[in-house]
C-alpha cells in the first residue's frame, strides 16, 4: 500500500496534491489501528434504558393510564385516561359503521335509480346545442363492454357499434362521486322530466355562492345528502382515530412531566443527532430526564 502510494505522488507532481495525498495516507495509518465495529469505541450505547421514569412512560403509551396507577397518582388520572381511550375507541366503531351503512344505502339508491343510456337521451333534452360535448365532459365514467374497458367520452360512438344491454358502467368510487357532484351526469336520474333550469319542480336549478348554479333532481338532492352525511360520519371516525393517538401520547408523556414523586431537579431533554453503526447511518432520537 504505501508503495502504491509513492507512485502516485511521482506521477502527480503537484504539490498541494501530494500534501493532500500524504495526508490521507497518514489518517489511513492512524485509522487502521481503531475498530469500528468495537462498542467500547463509541460513548453513546444503543439501546440503553436505566430510568425507572422509562418504563411508567412506556405502560401508559402501551394502554393510557397504566403508567399513572403504576406511579401511585391519584385515582382520576388513570381513569381519566382510561376512559378517553374507550370513548374514543367506541366512538371511532359507532362513526365507521354508521358511515358505511349509509354509503351502502347511496349505493343502491345509485344502483337504482341512475342509469347510462337515460343519461346519454337526457343529455340530448337539456343541452339540445351541446349535448355532445357534455357527454365528452371534463369528467368520465368508466365504461365495459365484452371484458374491455372504456371511457364514457367514446359513448356516442359506442353506442353505434354495441346495443346497449352490452354497455355497462363501471359503478366504483369516481362513479358514486360524479353522479351526485357534476351537472354533466344529471340526466341519468330517473325523476320525472320538467323544466330543470327553474327553481320548482323534480328538475330544478338551485344557486352555488354568487355565481354557478347547480342542476338537481330530488332523487339526486336526496342521494347527495346520504352521501354528504356517510362522509361526514367518516370524518368523525377519523377524528377519534387520532383522539386515541393523542391519548397515548400524552399519558406517556404526563408519566415524566407531572409523576407524583417529581422530583425539584427533573429536567426533560430532547436530543437528535447524526447516528453511524455497522456503516448503517441513521439519526440518535434521544429523550432523557
Amino acid at each position: 500500500m504505501v508503495m502504491r502510494t509513492e507512485c502516485i505522488l511521482i506521477f502527480y507532481s503537484d504539490f498541494k496534491l501530494r500534501i493532500i495525498l500524504i495526508q490521507l495516507l497518514l489518517l489511513s495509518i492512524v485509522f487502521s489501528q481503531y475498530d469500528i465495529y468495537d462498542l467500547n469505541n463509541y460513548k453513546s450505547k444503543v439501546d440503553t434504558i436505566n430510568h425507572d421514569a422509562s418504563i411508567t412512560m412506556l405502560k401508559s403509551f402501551i394502554l393510557p393510564g397504566w403508567g399513572q396507577f403504576s406511579n401511585g397518582d391519584p385515582a382520576w388520572k388513570p381513569i381519566m385516561f382510561l376512559g378517553i381511550e374507550i370513548f374514543a375507541i367506541q366512538s371511532f366503531f359507532l362513526y365507521n359503521q354508521r358511515s358505511n351503512d349509509l354509503k351502502n344505502d347511496f349505493e343502491n339508491f345509485a344502483d337504482d335509480h341512475w342509469e347510462l343510456r337515460r343519461w346519454y337521451d337526457n343529455t340530448k333534452i337539456i343541452f339540445p346545442d351541446r349535448w355532445r360535448d357534455i357527454i365528452i365532459g371534463t369528467h368520465k365514467l368508466g365504461l365495459k363492454i365484452d371484458g374491455k374497458y372504456y371511457y364514457s367520452d367514446n359513448l356516442d360512438e359506442l353506442s353505434k357499434l354495441h346495443p346497449w344491454s352490452d354497455i355497462k358502467v363501471v359503478r366504483d368510487r369516481d362513479f358514486y362521486e360524479n353522479i351526485g357532484k357534476y351537472d354533466q351526469f344529471v340526466g341519468g336520474w330517473d325523476d320525472s322530466y320538467d323544466d330543470p333550469f327553474d327553481s320548482k319542480g323534480n328538475w330544478f336549478s338551485q344557486k352555488k355562492g354568487n355565481v354557478e348554479s347547480v342542476i338537481l333532481t330530488k332523487r339526486k338532492n336526496y342521494y347527495r345528502n346520504l352521501r354528504y352525511d356517510s362522509n361526514r360520519y367518516s370524518n368523525y371516525a377519523k377524528i377519534a382515530t387520532s383522539a386515541v393517538l393523542a391519548n397515548h401520547i400524552i399519558s406517556s408523556i404526563e408519566t415524566i412531566l407531572w409523576p407524583k414523586n417529581k422530583g425539584s431537579n427533573i429536567k426533560v431533554k430532547l436530543k437528535l443527532k447524526p447516528y453511524s453503526f455497522v456503516n448503517e447511518d441513521g439519526v440518535q432520537f434521544i429523550l432523557s430526564w
